[in-house]
């Protein structure tokens, strides 16, 4: 009785900052909307990754992490190159310039098919064996993607009609897929705190250099001109979305495993879809309530499959 009374707590703890997390990263994408709006989307971009790479570059010195680094060879470092330049370089592109065009609790519904394509090429590529409850799930998310995705019209996906938008981030979805494989390979032995923050400081560094190139210092103009509601959206990104985000993550993995923390991930497309909705006043139609409701349930049955 006194080991069991022991333990609920910091277990109830670990579950209740898993929630937070999922609230935060779901979150992030109508806070993403409002700088995609305000701000130059490279450059707000680049921006929130600038800050949230120094916060986690200063957490991995706290943890004693950092001079680890220094043991690295070429190798690793271009392996973290690579890895920053299509999870954090090429998802951030995307989903700043997807935002422009597209509604956040749609974006975050779009999402649900990282994981779909993800084991698809894991089962191609690594010979991950597949069950059929995985199957059933795959085929639940990527219906109900493509219902969000074509406004409750999913044959339009066959003959083109798909706005650059939703084009957009489906680019997130590639990027995210590769960043996913290509950590498999190149990133083994190292831990996901450590791989969080050296990848988002290199991706930070590329997307600046991207912004640079493109918009100049009109780019950096218009993200100091931004109004105070735009900051504020930036701060919650960078801090919340990211930092403790991160933080309540990598916790509940360490308590509970990764299989049970990924779970959770489960519950962001909700709250993108709620936040949009009360933050932004979006509306969430028939299409969105039907797609939006196969692409989580078939997630999370995948990720019940997989357990």
């Amino acid at each position: 009785m006194t080991s069991s009374a022991a333990v609920s707590p910091s277990l109830l703890s670990v579950h209740l900052r898993l929630v937070g997390m999922a609230v935060l990263w779901g979150a992030s994408w109508p806070m993403g909307r409002v700088l995609a709006q305000t701000m130059p989307p490279l450059a707000a971009a680049a921006c929130r990754f600038l800050f949230a790479g120094a916060i986690l570059m200063l957490w991995l010195a706290r943890t004693g992490r950092l001079a680890a680094l220094r043991d690295w060879g070429a190798r690793r470092w271009a392996g973290m190159a690579l890895a920053a330049s299509f999870g954090v370089f090429g998802y951030a592109t995307f989903f700043m310039s997807g935002l422009q065009h597209v509604p956040a609790g749609k974006g975050a519904l779009v999402i649900t098919l990282n994981p779909v394509i993800t084991l698809l090429l894991a089962a191609w590529i690594f010979h991950e064996r597949l069950n059929k409850r995985i199957g059933l799930g795959m085929a639940m998310a990527a219906v109900g993607a493509a219902i969000v995705i074509t406004k409750g019209e999913p044959w339009h996906v066959l003959d083109g009609r798909v706005g650059i938008g939703e084009v957009l981030l489906l680019g997130c979805v590639a990027c995210w897929v590769a960043y996913t494989l290509i950590g498999r390979k190149v990133m083994a032995g190292v831990d996901a705190l450590t791989t969080t923050a050296v990848t988002a400081a290199i991706g930070a560094l590329m997307l600046l250099a991207l912004t640079l190139v493109v918009d100049g210092t009109a780019g950096v103009a218009g993200v100091l001109a931004a109004p105070r509601h735009a900051w504020l959206c930036m701060a919650g990104i960078v801090v919340g979305s990211t930092a403790l985000a991160y933080a309540w993550y990598f916790d509940g993995v360490k308590a509970l495993g990764a299989g049970a923390a990924a779970g959770y991930i489960t519950l962001v497309p909700v709250f993108g879809v709620v936040f949009a909705a009360l933050g932004l006043g979006e509306v969430i139609d028939a299409s969105l309530l039907v797609g939006g409701t196969m692409a989580i349930a078939g997630t999370a049955l995948m990720n019940l499959g997989r357990r």
